[in-house]
């Protein structure tokens, strides 16, 4: 699934000012990102198919830092161009970002807002988009990133509206895209926006890949929190909970266990973790039946028992608001795509239930692609944002430059 722009014209058809070109893609790069993500925009726009019928982009590779940058397995890049070259383009790609607890160079953040404040598309891919936060650029917009680190996206820049179950989000002139494989997803969308569907398929061919895929980053989605969590004295309720979820237990019951009242756990759980309690304790329920359904033979009423849900009728109605699907469809979906020599006979016990979850558990089967996502974003109201160096320089930007409307529409 993800999130396509229908901003209003005067969003989309920004002009570029200067010297900048439509075909010019900028890629900039900083020392500790992965390999992996910074390859992505420089295989789709910087190597010519035009044999193939995909139009030729011109791509400069611009080093965010002095060099020689260090990357995946202690590999040393040095980049051809540096910021100044970011005034060429017409569009300039964040791949990745080396921490998101440490802030960006302010001259690369400087780069980034003069290039929007003259027209270029600013793209930021898995963990680029805090970069983009860090410009001010995503300020009030929606934005999506791994899911992994959406939680701590959210808490650091509350401003910005983070959406962790969209491959990517389109908000006209700022895009965003999830993790790793999802950076192909958003750059096959931006070939898609410039030059057709034609154009996109040719590409996807090229790559070996679907043009489309369908989903979003909700099957990926697993028990993880901030890294920052870890250190925090909640750490141990927030064990304790995914240890017991089985049981029937409230927020109540997690505020009494860290010896908070309600309206105190719930303002330092939000801080923590971008999310509400109550909205974070009924997604692991979810994803713990998710997990049974999967794996066990369990009827979809031993399911809901044993997920600590009241009745199946409350399992039903947050599953299908949160999967857009019922449970025994879901199941139902899920085993029709397993290989026949996997799926359970009649003389087959049923397999006994998981082990209790942990904190960092491998991360859900793949959700089978007919199954459509209905549910709104998941975010809820954000805690505060801790201070970084560059936030005067963000927050300055971000009022003085004039707003964007923007739309999300699903694919």
């Amino acid at each position: 699934m993800s999130h396509d722009s229908t901003a209003a014209p005067e969003a989309v058809a920004r002009k570029l000012s200067g010297r900048r070109r439509k075909e010019i893609v900028a890629v900039l790069l900083f020392s500790g990102g992965p390999i992996f993500e910074s390859s992505i925009p420089l295989s789709v726009f910087g190597i010519d198919r035009q044999d193939a019928g995909v139009p030729r982009y011109r791509l400069l590779v611009c080093g965010g830092e002095e060099g020689p940058l260090r990357t995946t397995g202690g590999l040393e890049l040095t980049a051809p161009h540096g910021l100044e070259a970011i005034s060429r383009a017409g569009t300039v790609v964040v791949p990745a970002w080396r921490s998101i607890t440490s802030p960006p160079p302010e001259e690369a953040l400087d780069a980034l807002r003069r290039a929007h404040e003259e027209g270029a598309r600013i793209v930021g891919l898995c963990t680029g988009a805090f970069v983009l936060a860090a410009a001010g650029l995503l300020d009030g917009r929606p934005a999506t990133t791994h899911w992994m680190y959406a939680p701590t996206l959210a808490k650091r820049y509350p401003s910005v509206h983070v959406d962790p179950r969209e491959l990517f989000v389109d908000d006209g002139d700022v895009l965003t895209s999830a993790g790793t494989a999802a950076g192909i997803d958003l750059c096959l969308h931006i070939v898609r926006t410039d030059h057709g569907n034609e154009a996109a398929g040719a590409l996807a061919r090229r790559l070996v890949v679907p043009p489309r895929r369908s989903g979003g980053q909700e099957r990926y989605l697993d028990r993880s929190l901030p890294e920052e969590i870890g250190a925090d004295p909640l750490a141990e309720v927030v064990a304790w909970a995914l240890e017991h979820l089985h049981e029937q237990f409230d927020v109540e019951t997690l505020a009494a266990r860290a010896y908070m009242s309600r309206r105190t756990f719930d303002r330092r759980f939000r801080s923590l973790t971008g999310s509400a309690p109550l909205q974070w304790l009924i997604t692991q329920r979810v994803l713990q039946a998710q997990r049974l359904l999967e794996t066990s033979d369990y009827s979809v009423d031993e399911v809901a028992g044993r997920c600590g849900f009241r009745s199946p009728v409350a399992l039903r109605g947050h599953f299908r608001r949160q999967l857009g699907s019922s449970p025994a469809a879901y199941r139902a979906a899920y085993r029709a795509r397993r290989p026949q020599s996997e799926r359970p006979t009649d003389h087959e016990p049923s397999p006994p239930p998981p082990p209790p979850p942990s904190l960092h558990p491998e991360s859900p089967g793949p959700v089978p692609p007919q199954i459509r996502r209905t549910a709104a974003a998941t975010a809820g109201a954000m805690g505060s944002s801790a201070s970084l160096p560059s936030e005067h320089a963000r927050e300055a930007y971000a009022t003085s430059r004039a707003s964007v409307p923007g739309q999300r529409s699903g694919m």
